[in-house]
């Protein structure tokens, strides 16, 4: 899960960047020194301090200093790499508690609030594709045709696009997402979420929307940086490559993107191909230049 203000994505423009290339080359050798020491050590799940006393540096210093160079917090970079152990030892058929344990946790709870926290969704339900969970789902205008929006009581799982006739196919499209998941049409829940995705008014990053994404960490790596494709911008699957350290994988993240389960929030239409062609967009390419045109008006281009 991530949430997420509706563009634009907010920077920590109060840290202040190195004075000079020599201190850029400290700040980096603090903080490989702080990775390291993570990677190596996540299991005992050690505090901030130790963090820093291993990095040589205060635990206000290591804190600015990660944020700066690694976009998270140190204690962020911990939980991912304690999160993607636990969700291998899942798709191997191990249990809620073995996983924990394994993970370093102290038990059941401690993987039950992370995946909450980090995934929307608890350690069993996103082991078994979603089952005995509820989603809502619903079928609302928008300007750019019929939006399918799927909602879970913790957020928005699920945004899709179809021509009239065509709904009932999206949706289909969209549950395989949850295959095991229990789907109940309501409109008046659905409603307030597809208001806030398609009212400008209601873009407020002091009120971010609640997003679920479901994927390989690929995938959500791929999403995660297509969130920071500004409003009225594009990029290439080139350059998103080269973003999440695959600059040879220009393929697989187009497949990634074609996979993104919530259409428009996460702008995968803001991606073009390397010769600046729209190329291809799940829900059309129409759709997709109608969205872009449409965002421009919104920034006054």
């Amino acid at each position: 899960m991530i949430t997420l203000a509706k563009h634009p994505v907010p920077t920590d423009s109060c840290i202040t960047p190195p004075a000079s290339p020599e201190a850029a080359l400290r700040d980096y050798d603090v903080v490989r020194r702080a990775i390291a020491f993570i990677s190596e050590n996540w299991r005992s799940q050690p505090s901030i301090a130790a963090m820093a006393d291993s990095a040589g540096v205060t635990p206000d210093e290591l804190h600015l200093l990660f944020r700066r160079w690694a976009g998270l917090t140190p204690k962020l970079f911990m939980q991912a790499l304690t999160l993607d152990h636990a969700k291998r030892l899942l798709r191997k058929s191990a249990s809620v508690l073995d996983a924990a344990l394994d993970s370093g946790l102290s038990g059941p709870g401690r993987l039950h609030d992370l995946f909450v926290t980090h995934e929307a969704m608890s350690p069993g339900e996103w082991k078994n594709g979603g089952f005995g969970m509820k989603l809502a789902f619903g079928f609302h205008p928008s300007p750019f045709g019929i939006a399918i929006v799927i909602a879970s009581d913790r957020g928005l799982a699920g945004l899709a696009f179809a021509d009239v006739g065509e709904e009932r196919a999206a949706l289909a499209d969209m549950k395989r997402r949850w295959p095991n998941a229990i789907y109940v049409e309501n409109t008046g829940r659905t409603g307030a979420l597809a208001q806030r995705v398609f009212d400008t008014r209601l873009w407020r990053t002091d009120q971010p929307l609640r997003v679920i994404l479901i994927g390989t960490d690929f995938e959500v790596r791929v999403w995660q940086t297509l969130l920071r494709i500004p409003i009225g911008k594009v990029t290439t699957y080139s350059s998103i490559a080269a973003d999440v350290d695959r600059p040879n994988a220009s393929r697989a993240v187009g497949a990634a993107v074609g996979k993104n389960p919530v259409s428009f929030v996460v702008p995968c239409h803001r991606v073009l191909g390397k010769s600046g062609a729209l190329t291809g967009y799940h829900w059309g390419i129409t759709r997709k230049q109608a969205m872009l045109g449409w965002e421009a008006g919104q920034i006054g281009l």
